[in-house]
């Protein structure tokens, strides 16, 4: 794992800024594929060019499409639910084989990554907590209800998030639902901040190479904007 300054870990971060829906998935797929070689974790902040709404890889198409009147309608390249994306934050955090991280279950996994989150709005003084159980009113809609270990302000569901585990990583794509009156480019100090102190992760800005640009337009062209592959099941 690489080393920073008196210990530290190294993470890089992505500021992917505003992005069209299927370029969207395709980029954090092609940081799955590529982040064993980069050998870092990669935290991705990034929005979205135009509403949309994003499905679980394993969920059928027609049965997503009745949740939701926002298009475009992509699958992901992770499992969960439906998540719209037109006034959500979104995320990325795509973890190496060798990253004790990537050890962890799938629970526990999504357990830490939202403790990080419960964190960074703890310093925001937004009292967040984690989901102790079950509780959604339309299966199949990530934001209906709240998973276990889903963050969660009383009622309200503020986070939820997805996995997918492979050979080269560990991918995990998050929705975030902010409260009012909380600013983003706080919040994403804020989780930066909550990484740095209990994990000593000193950050590094970061920038995909040719390659996985390529890769990523590649991925967007001929998997994510296609039917074929959204309307697959």
């Amino acid at each position: 794992m690489p080393i920073g300054r008196q210990g530290e870990m190294t993470w890089l971060l992505l500021r992917s800024g505003l992005c069209a829906p299927a370029h969207n998935m395709a980029c954090d797929e092609a940081l799955l594929e590529g982040v064993a070689q980069l050998g870092q974790p990669v935290l991705r902040f990034y929005g979205w060019t135009e509403p949309a709404a994003t499905f679980g890889y394993f969920q059928k198409f027609a049965e997503a499409g009745r949740m939701t009147a926002l298009r475009p309608l992509i699958r992901r390249p992770t499992g969960g639910g439906l998540v719209p994306h037109d006034a959500d934050w979104t995320y990325s955090f795509v973890i190496p084989p060798d990253d004790p991280w990537y050890a962890l279950k799938a629970a526990e996994s999504y357990r830490r990554m939202h403790e990080w989150i419960r964190a960074a709005f703890a310093a925001m003084n937004v009292a967040a907590e984690l989901s102790p159980g079950c509780r959604n009113d339309l299966p199949g809609h990530c934001f209906a209800g709240a998973e276990q270990f889903d963050v969660v302000l009383g009622e309200r569901k503020l986070a939820g998030a997805a996995q997918r585990r492979t050979k080269n990583g560990l991918l995990i794509q998050g929705s975030i639902q902010p409260p009012a009156g909380i600013v983003r480019d706080r919040f994403e100090a804020a989780m930066r901040d909550a990484a740095a102190r209990p994990w000593r992760v000193e950050w590094r800005d970061w920038k995909p190479g040719a390659e996985l640009n390529q890769r990523a337009r590649q991925l967007a062209q001929e998997k994510y904007s296609r039917n074929e592959f959204n309307c697959r099941r």
